[in-house]
């Protein structure tokens, strides 16, 4: 059980840092001048927290399978919890605040919670879908050849969220102004 708190203290930590990057340093100013469209600016920040989850993740995962102390598997009551299930809870508590609106607002509290909020979608999407060729095949697959399932899966979802934020402009045209 202690190894439960200590992977939910590594999550907790990733992503109060990288808030605090956001809403305590000029990061965030930075990104607001050079994203000014809000949902841009929530696809970028869950782009990253996305990306950075999965390396972090599959990092941890190595350590475990190759024993490196401090890193186990979370085991509660004699069962092996997979990283998903804390990622489909994570995407279900992030679907429920935005059906609630919250992080919507104009507030400096509501760009916080957009942020946290937009943050803990790419940790939860990373988490659930590191795990995608486990739902596939219903057995453990994670260093296997099918397990490559899973890293398609990751790099089609980070592709996705990456064009969210940026694909629009890429592909916008942009008014010239005529010379005369």
């Amino acid at each position: 059980m202690a190894y439960t708190w200590f992977i939910l203290l590594l999550a907790v930590s990733g992503t109060a840092l990288m808030l605090l990057l956001l809403h305590g340093t000029g990061l965030g100013t930075l990104l607001h001048q050079r994203i000014p469209d809000r949902p841009r600016r929530r696809l970028f920040i869950a782009t990253v927290s996305f990306f950075l989850t999965f390396g972090g993740v599959r990092g941890v995962v190595y350590c475990i399978t190759h024993q490196i102390p401090p890193f186990h598997f979370v085991i509660i009551h004699g069962r092996h919890v997979h990283h998903l299930v804390f990622g489909i809870v994570i995407l279900l508590a992030v679907g429920y605040a935005w059906l609630a609106e919250i992080g919507v607002g104009t507030g400096a509290s509501s760009l916080l919670a957009s942020r946290l909020l937009s943050i803990l979608y790419g940790v939860g999407a990373a988490l659930t879908l590191d795990e995608f060729a486990l739902w596939l095949n219903l057995r453990d697959v994670y260093w296997s050849p099918e397990g490559r399932a899973s890293i398609d899966v990751v790099v089609l979802f980070g592709a996705l969220l990456a064009a969210g934020a940026w694909g629009a402009t890429l592909f916008s045209r942009k008014r010239r102004k005529s010379r005369s």
